[in-house]
């Protein structure tokens, strides 16, 4: 019959559409972050290139895009179907890398918005309006991406899991049990 699996559940359903779901969003994140710059005439351009955690956010999108698409695909082949602790492990490992990308976009935002008095950063979203307003979009397209993970995580925790049966007492402890 192949290399595909004939046998559709709708978990499977689920599960590749869930990632492939989540593509556009991590692109869109990436495109938007890419090409997010601003001039001030004050203070000078602000272009997301300046900033690490935005560098680190692009890499793990681009991860997790590249790993969704290539999972959805993988799901059909039925040499790797059988594999589920494959998925489960990929799938917490870019879920956590995910939640890691959001904070340090979390964090930039943050301090875009608030500054730090300590170390004297004041805030510049009043001096770049619209490149904080595109980095609040980035998030929303990065949390609706991580949110599609975790649930991913769920799904391959899931099905990984529930392959295997309940533990059974041997009669020696069964029998110890009921005294």
């Amino acid at each position: 019959m192949g290399i595909f699996e004939e046998n559709v559940s709708g978990l499977k359903v689920l599960d590749c559409a869930l990632r492939l779901f989540l593509v556009p969003f991590s692109i869109a994140a990436i495109w938007l972050t890419l090409t997010n710059h601003q001039d001030n005439s004050s203070y000078g351009e602000l272009v997301s290139s300046y900033f690490m955690g935005l560098k680190y956010m692009v890499y793990i999108s681009a991860v997790s895009a590249g790993y969704a698409l290539l999972a959805a695909v993988s799901l059909w082949v039925r040499c790797l179907v059988g594999k589920a602790w494959i998925f489960f492990v990929s799938d917490q490992v870019v879920a956590y890398l995910m939640v890691t990308a959001m904070a340090a976009l979390g964090e930039i935002l943050y301090l875009a918005y608030n500054g730090d008095q300590k170390v004297t950063w004041s805030e510049a979203c009043t001096s770049y309006g619209r490149f904080c307003h595109r980095m609040k979009l980035i998030l929303g397209f990065h949390v609706v991406a991580l949110w599609c993970f975790l649930l991913l995580a769920v799904i391959s925790a899931y099905r990984l899991f529930s392959r295997f049966g309940p533990p059974t007492l041997s009669s020696k402890e069964s029998e110890e049990e009921r005294t």
